[in-house]
């Protein structure tokens, strides 16, 4: 196999790539990149057995047409390091000999035989579906943040994907929980026929954000038994997801919490990541005491001191003293559009609903800490 491409068109690609393919791994094949020559363009497959990452490229001058693996990681690392706009001369001289040639660099990359590449089937029953490309990453911004590390509890290693129904329109709803807290985001959609719900897996939603933060291209959506597939533009990923069953989370939301409470997001946050500074692990919790006209936040590190803080809010309640883990409480007001954040308590112990005022699609869930 012969061909030339430009620089920074293989190395986008090989960017999405990095995110996909193990950097550990007892099988060197899932390590390397496929690159395959045909049909007068460039395809590149990279794999972990979870994700596939698809792409083609047709700005190629091909002289050869073949195919071969080489390291991801090794093809990407020289990439970044040649100049910008620079052409990239591939010759596949022997079956484990991949030359690399571009301005005054020459690199021979030791290769492996396609044969060992694992191939997937690329069927899916499951009618395609349109999404909005910036819309639905946001509802994976939104609720990606309360994705758990926990991998005793897999089910909830992920994003629900489901399907709601609200005022007689429907609605792609995305929920992810760590027991801790809960983010709920939801998009409308028109084409509703033979999706199933699903458990996205972690590394996919983040392998996705990054897609689609990088394309604007027209998103579409596939589902099979035990599988999903997004295209966008040249770009597919396939990935299989989580065999569990999600918690029935409504449950969770609280609806009758009637103390409110109103605060500007901007110097909310600020405030709990000045207060937090003195706690060096992040582990403390943070004191909220609320009155009528204000929050008073503090943070007490046995450790390294405490940290107090006073800002303006309205509180529609007696006084309510109430802490919380800080991160959680930044993770969740950084995701809030709206100018101001809306909190509806009910009691010191009980979970609390977060709102916001410009995205009624969107929600959060977060339970008290006990200091």
């Amino acid at each position: 196999m012969q061909f030339i491409v430009k620089r920074d068109i293989l190395l986008k690609s090989l960017n999405f790539v990095q995110g996909v393919v193990e950097k550990k791994n007892t099988l060197p094949i899932l390590s390397n990149v496929l690159l395959q020559l045909q049909n007068n363009k460039l395809s590149i497959v990279a794999t972990d057995l979870d994700i596939v990452f698809y792409d083609e490229i047709s700005e190629v001058k091909i002289t050869k047409e073949g195919s071969t693996t080489t390291s991801a990681a090794i093809l990407y690392d020289i990439l970044r390091k040649i100049s910008s706009n620079s052409e990239l001369n591939f010759d596949l001289k022997t079956e484990n000999k991949l030359s690399l040639k571009s301005d005054n660099s020459d690199f021979n990359l030791l290769c492996l035989p396609t044969d060992n590449f694992p191939t997937f089937a690329d069927e899916f029953e499951g009618q395609e579906i349109l999404l909005n490309n910036k819309k639905f990453l946001k509802l994976l911004n939104k609720t990606k943040i309360a994705i758990s590390n926990d991998d005793t509890r897999h089910y909830l290693n992920g994003i629900f994907l489901h399907l709601t129904e609200a005022h007689g329109r429907n609605f792609l709803t995305g929920v992810a929980t760590d027991s801790h807290r809960l983010s709920s985001s939801s998009l409308e959609i028109e084409n509703t026929n033979n999706f199933s719900s699903l458990i996205l897996p972690r590394k996919t939603v983040f392998q996705l954000c990054s897609l689609l933060t990088e394309s604007n291209e027209k998103l579409s959506m596939q589902t099979s038994e035990n599988k999903i597939k997004f295209t966008l533009g040249n770009m597919k990923l396939i990935s299989k997801v989580i065999d569990g069953k999600f918690p029935d989370y409504k449950k969770v939301v609280p609806a009758n919490n009637e103390k409110s409470l109103v605060v500007s997001s901007k110097d909310f946050i600020n405030s709990v990541e000045r207060v937090t500074s003195v706690s060096l692990d992040g582990k403390e919790g943070v004191k909220l005491a609320i009155n009528k006209e204000n929050i008073q936040l503090s943070v007490n590190s046995a450790n390294s001191g405490e940290g107090n803080e006073i800002i303006k809010a309205n509180f529609n309640s007696n006084d309510l003293n109430i802490s919380f883990n800080s991160k959680y409480l930044i993770d969740i007001a950084s995701e809030v559009e709206d100018k101001n954040l809306k909190m509806n308590l009910k009691d010191s112990v009980s979970p609390v609903l977060i709102e916001d005022a410009s995205d009624k699609n969107s929600f959060y869930v977060i339970m008290p800490m006990k200091i």
